[in-house]
């Protein structure tokens, strides 16, 4: 914990995998005192956090997680958003959604470790995630409605990952919803007893550094390519990325273990 003040953590741990050494970062959002609510200097430090970590040639994966037991992110400071005017908001709009994008634009999976409340911009940092793995204690909810405000920027996002009509039900609502129903509506690829939780991220922080870390950035540049282009153009885009695999020694590298030599 820190002695107060809003700030995002960063620790990194040494990581070696059939013989590949890399990097894990743990990062964690703290606000304290507002259940880790996105203040304009956490945000600032998310950013920058994400945006340094992008640099990592040697980064194999991120896990996102809020301080303490009680959330991951209650959503955004309440006593900011009361503060706005137009022009204002738009900049503290913008700022959380270059936080969501920084996290999307780390070149190596973001798995979002959720605990307690993770609400209005919350869910949207969670959304920004690869993937997500939950426990019990997990409650969500956009309730932006609810205080005279729509549900914005990385909340474009649900659809796909809930559905439209679970979408419209959560941002027109604004209702909350717990972790049995998280999991029924897609949102978490994996929902846990608390006690399994750090685990379970153990297991999918594995499975990536068992994969050739190539391949890994290859494949999460290659996903996020797919969600703006049409089929055919995806499909194009894939040929390249699989041909340019081969300009790397990884693949036949890590065939040779698959196949016996010729004799």
């Amino acid at each position: 914990m820190t002695d107060g003040q809003p700030t995002v953590h960063v620790e990194i741990e040494e990581r070696s995998a059939r013989g590949v050494r890399g990097r894990v970062a743990w990062v964690r959002m703290d606000n304290p005192r507002k259940l880790n609510a996105g203040s304009a200097p956490l945000v600032a430090k998310l950013i920058s956090s994400f945006e340094n970590l992008a640099k990592d040639d040697g980064l194999r994966a991120a896990v996102l997680t809020g301080a303490g037991d009680r959330a991951f992110m209650a959503g955004a400071d309440l006593n900011e958003l009361t503060m706005l005017k137009p022009e204002s908001a738009r900049h503290f709009i913008t700022q959380l959604h270059l936080a969501a994008q920084a996290i999307r634009a780390l070149p190596v999976p973001v798995i979002g470790r959720l605990r307690g409340f993770c609400l209005g911009a919350g869910l949207e940092l969670a959304a920004a995630c690869d993937f997500r793995v939950a426990d019990e204690s997990f409650v969500m909810g956009m309730p932006e409605v609810k205080v005279g405000l729509p549900s914005v920027i990385e909340a474009a996002l649900l659809p796909r990952l809930i559905g439209w009509g679970k979408t419209r039900e959560l941002l027109l609502m604004g209702g909350n919803y717990d972790a049995d129903e998280a999991l029924a509506m897609h949102f978490v690829e994996k929902m846990v007893p608390a006690g399994e939780l750090d685990a379970w991220v153990e297991n999918w922080l594995e499975r990536i550094l068992a994969a050739g870390p190539v391949a890994i950035r290859s494949q999460k540049s290659l996903i996020g390519k797919w969600e703006e282009l049409g089929l055919g153009a995806a499909i194009e885009v894939g040929i390249d990325h699989f041909s340019d695999a081969y300009g790397t020694d990884e693949p036949l590298a890590m065939l040779a273990s698959y196949v016996k030599p010729k004799t």
